[in-house]
Formats: C-alpha cells, structure tokens, sequence
C-alpha cells in the first residue's frame, strides 16, 4: 500500500487498519511452534515480528503522545526492543527463539490492544510531525513483513519434510530474451530524495554525482545463466572471487545459490526450495538468495561488473516497471519469470546488489533522539540493494529507497542486473 499520500486522518487510519491487518494474514498458515523458530541469530520468529512492530507504536507513538497509555506488559519493552539504545536494554537477538512465552495468543492481544488505542488516537487527527512519525511505524511493518517472509522462508527449509507455508505457483513466462542495454551518456545527475512524499532518513538529502558513460542489463541474471556460471566452475575459481568471499564461501561450503540442491533421483538436475514448497528451478526467472559476493564474483566471470546505486537510481528514474510485488498476501510466490519481451523493468522480481557501501549521503545527520537509530548506526560493512522484490509489499518502495545487507547475507531475496563502462 502506497502511504506517501496520506494527509488525511481518515487516509491515515485506513493505512494502519490495512498494514496492521496485513501482517496479520501473513502469519495466519503458521502455527504456533512455526512462529517461535529461531533457525540463525539473523532470522527473527514471526511472533517477534508480530509483537516489535507492535512495540514500535507502543514505544515511540502512544508513550510518549497519549498521557492516557498505560503499558500492556512492562516487560514487552525489554524483549521486544531490536537495537534501539536509547530507550532501553534488550533480550540478545540470537536468544529470540528461546522465548516460548509469551505465545502467539498472547501477542495477538498484544496488538489488538494497541491497535484499539492507535485508532483512538487517530481518529482525532494528528499534528504533522506525529502523522510522519505513524507512517514511519507503518513503513516500518511493511519492512517487517518482508522479513516475516524471508525468516520463516528460511525456518521452513530447515525442516527435511519441506513444508509449504502457502500453496502456489509460480506464473508461466516464456524463454527470457537475451540481455539487452539501457544506455546512459553520464555527466551529473542527481540522487536522493527530493522530499515530496514519505522516505526514510536514508535517502536524503538530495545532492549531486558525476558518472561517467555506462549501461546496465535491461533485465536480472536468470537462474539457467547462473547454472552456466555454475558449470564453469564459478565456485571453484578464486580468480573471480573478492578475498572475504572466497573465504566465506569456502567456510560455508557454498555451491549454488541458498535453497538449491540436488535432486536425489538425478544429480544433474537442481531443485529449489519455495515459500510454496520444494520444486524444479525454473532456468526463466531470475537467480535469488545469491550473496553480494557471489554477484561480484559473477559479474567478474561475466566479464562485467555490478552497477553503482547511483547508476540504479538514475536509470530506475527512468525505467520505473515492474509488478511482481506482495500485493496481496495470498499472492506472494516465487520471483516471477522473465516475460518473453523485455520491460526494461528495475522493480520487483528480486532485490539487486549493488556495488555501492552502504554509507551516509553528503551532509546527512541522523533525526534527533532514539529514532535517529533507525538506519544511520548500521552505515558501515553492508552493501546497498535496490528495487524490491516478490516479498517487498506493493508501493513501498521507490528509485531512491536503499536496502542494505551484510555481503555474505543469502536469505534475503537478492539477485543482480549486471554493468558495464560506456
């Protein structure tokens, strides 16, 4: 749901209803023991999803802006505290799996309670700082959302008899066209947000970039591209490979994107694990669950390279298609296949690696006070990753918004367009 024009109380309220009921509907195929799982420190149960988006609101909207609000669990502000400082210690989030109680009923009470006040407090209107701070919380979920997807994705591949979170299928396409470019003369341009409408502090401010001549894939890299990569020999050819990833997919044993493996009953071909079950990988659609390492080490086989964020922005200005988001709960599948004529589509799909470091813009100062941890701590070791994906809630993201993720991060829905120089 698009919230960047919400001016309305009523806008507003009718945003919230929507985004709180949403993540509702996405834990609801899961059962209690599936919403307490913890299968890697980076991998969140659903029902802390559930209960810290939840103590967002609690925490940053009715605490400090309703001198009616009374707390439903002091304790809920230790254990459902992700990183913010400034307000407060918190349970370790490798230990979140060990949370038995409080259950999934409880949690459900939980945000019931909050969303009675919540919609109490909105129904009288909002002053404007306050109305930002609500679609922050709201923006906040939908990332949430995505992670509920991406963690119980993660949960569910764990379990040897590879239970479906969803039945689905993924939409017919026909065979990829082969890669084409989208040129650009370079020159200066600029990047960031331009303020109109909801960003996170991320993406500002606005400034200038010089880039020289350049052209990106007008398509992602297809998983039947990866498999020639693969069969080259990409895994084992340190030649392609920075020296933390080598190391890394050395020490992690990798052969193939996450969720790959082996059919038993033919060691030639591959299957891939799915939110909607085990299935044969379709070589159409676009390669997922790669890391940042694995992409560079592509595109250095490839003899190309990852695009700049700032070469994706500018041409994502642009060449702004692209459908395959979470526009409905019982819609969220697989990525979708190529579709048989090009789009030139930068959205959707599979979120794309970039060859960018995750730090701040030119002049950016974090806002004031325990929301300010929102992004600017995390502004070292990561790589940025932009244009959404098949799990990213529809109209949440946009050509200046940044995803970023540690480099050797694979549970994430990321794949890669490739570059080259003009």
């Amino acid at each position: 749901m698009d919230m960047s024009g919400q001016t309305t109380p009523s806008d507003l309220l009718g945003a919230y209803r929507s985004v709180r009921a949403t993540t509702e509907v996405l834990a609801s195929p899961l059962s209690a023991e599936d919403q307490t799982v913890q299968t890697m420190p980076d991998v969140s149960p659903t029902k802390w999803h559930r209960a810290h988006t939840t103590w967002f609101f609690e925490t940053f909207v009715l605490g400090p802006h309703d001198p009616r609000y009374r707390l439903f669990d002091e304790a809920y502000s230790y254990l459902f505290n992700s990183y913010y400082e400034a307000v407060g210690t918190r349970h370790p989030r490798p230990e979140r799996g060990l949370l038995s109680r409080p259950g999934i009923e409880e949690i459900g009470r939980y945000r019931a309670y909050v969303d009675d006040v919540m919609e109490e407090l909105l129904g009288h209107g909002l002053e404007p700082d306050l109305s930002d701070l609500v679609a922050l919380g709201l923006h906040h979920e939908q990332q949430h959302q995505e992670l509920l997807l991406m963690d119980i994705k993660h949960v569910l591949s764990r379990n040897p008899l590879h239970p479906v979170y969803r039945a689905g299928t993924a939409p017919l396409g026909g065979v990829p066209p082969k890669a084409g470019w989208i040129e650009h003369d370079g020159g200066l341009v600029e990047i960031g947000h331009r303020g109109r409408g909801f960003g996170f502090d991320n993406e500002f401010p606005r400034h200038a970039v010089h880039l020289t001549p350049f052209a990106l894939a007008d398509r992602p890299v297809t998983c039947g591209e990866w498999l020639s990569f693969m069969d080259d020999g990409g895994y084992r050819r340190p030649e392609f490979w920075l020296f933390d990833g080598w190391a890394t997919a050395n020490a992690q044993q990798w052969e193939a994107p996450l969720y790959w493996s082996r059919d038993p009953d033919d060691p030639d071909r591959w299957l891939v694990f799915t939110l909607s079950g085990l299935r044969p990988l379709d070589p159409d659609e676009p390669v997922c669950h790669v890391s940042y390492y694995e992409a560079d080490a592509y595109a250095q086989w490839a003899g190309l390279r990852l695009p700049t964020e700032s070469e994706w922005e500018t041409l994502a200005s642009a060449h702004g298609d692209g459908d395959n988001f979470l526009s409905a709960p019982s819609q969220q599948g697989p990525p979708h296949p190529i579709p048989a004529v090009s789009t030139n589509a930068m959205f959707g799909d599979v979120w794309e690696w970039t060859a960018s470091a995750y730090s701040p813009y030119p002049a950016f100062r974090p806002a004031p006070g325990a929301v300010g941890e929102y992004n600017g701590k995390f502004m070292v070791g990561q790589q940025v990753l932009r244009g959404g994906c098949c799990a990213t809630p529809a109209g949440h993201v946009r050509p200046t918004y940044r995803n970023f993720f540690h480099p050797g991060s694979r549970w994430a829905f990321g794949g890669l367009r490739l570059a080259r120089d003009g």
